[in-house]
């Protein structure tokens, strides 16, 4: 069994200004075939809008946003759940006072160095 804690798993400054806390991936497990990240979004802040391979989930822990994915624009909030599929555009952005948390699985894992080019950004 393998056990973190957000507290220790490591944080990375995102471009956009997001906090990602890398709970899982291939620099731990190389043979995963996931990627699960645990983010924190400022008020204001807002998630690049992007596009990848493996496709993803997020589920929100706390906070209030806007969740775009494709053409398909919604509000969530703290306990729903948002299926992006592979190769669609999508971005997250906190319309709230207080910071947005979700975590992201994210399917097949993103490769060790494409996660380290992402956060080199």
């Amino acid at each position: 069994m393998r056990k973190v804690n957000k507290s220790d798993a490591p944080a990375l400054t995102r471009n956009d200004g997001l906090v990602s806390h890398i709970l899982h991936s291939q620099h731990e497990v190389s043979e995963t075939d996931l990627t699960i990240t645990w983010v924190d979004v400022e008020p204001g802040a807002r998630q690049v809008r992007h596009e990848h391979d493996p496709e993803q989930v997020y589920v929100i822990l706390s906070g209030t946003g806007i969740m775009t994915v494709g053409d398909d624009e919604r509000t969530v909030a703290a306990g729903d759940l948002v299926h992006i599929p592979s190769n669609t555009e999508h971005s997250l952005e906190n319309t709230g006072d207080r910071p947005l948390e979700y975590v992201s699985a994210a399917t097949p894992s993103f490769p060790a160095a494409e996660v380290d080019e992402f956060y080199e950004q």
